[in-house]
């Protein structure tokens, strides 16, 4: 963004408006697709309205990728080590996947980001993802090592919670199409099934 100063209540909604429409836009057509025009019409903002905001395309986009970063990264850093670890791993696969529910375009967004080698990410990635998820898989192997939880690779462990949840985000158009449920109830059957699958393959045999 341009400004360093703080914003006004007039430049805070413009500014909100402008990245909510780029969500849309971005989420649907990726970055490469679209452009500061169909933006501008999204907001109802005129573009040189927007280009006050933002001066180009691509400060839009790095925005909305830090704000979605702090988001996303939050279900990591609330698992907690002194918890229960099946209940803590659990809750954890269940708000990962409340968030691809609750936030879709986010999701799409991302993975789009992701697919094309994350150019404008890729500090974020390489840091503090990273970070975070090295942190975590030590407190997963020390679950593992304590016995309180089955042998398995804590860092693919992770990865696999990223790719059942984030699924039903990414691939909506085609879990609906072969489900056809009406409204939400398929996250409510994944859930289940989640909480099922993540218990059932962690429990250690007694």
């Amino acid at each position: 963004m341009k400004h360093s100063r703080p914003l006004t209540r007039i430049q805070q909604k413009n500014t909100a408006t402008i990245l909510k429409a780029a969500l849309d836009v971005f989420s649907q057509n990726g970055f490469r697709g679209s452009t500061l025009d169909q933006i501008a019409k999204k907001s109802g903002l005129s573009k040189p309205n927007l280009l006050y905001y933002f001066d180009s395309k691509e400060s839009i986009h790095i925005k909305l990728l830090s704000e979605l970063m702090d988001v996303w990264l939050a279900p990591l850093r609330a698992l907690d080590e002194r918890g229960d670890p099946i209940e803590e791993f659990v809750g954890y696969v269940l708000r990962k996947l409340e968030m691809a529910r609750e936030y879709p375009r986010e999701s799409r967004l991302f993975a789009n980001e992701i697919v094309q080698g994350a150019p404008r990410i890729i500090d974020q990635i390489e840091g503090e993802l990273r970070s975070l998820v090295k942190e975590k898989a030590v407190v997963l192997q020390s679950w593992i090592d304590a016995g309180k939880i089955v042998s398995l690779d804590p860092v693919h462990l992770i990865f696999s919670v990223w790719a059942t949840t984030q699924h039903y985000a990414d691939f909506d158009i085609q879990v609906r199409t072969i489900l056809q449920p009406e409204q939400e109830t398929h996250f409510i059957d994944a859930a289940e099934f989640l909480e099922r699958f993540y218990r059932h393959a962690l429990t250690p045999v007694k």
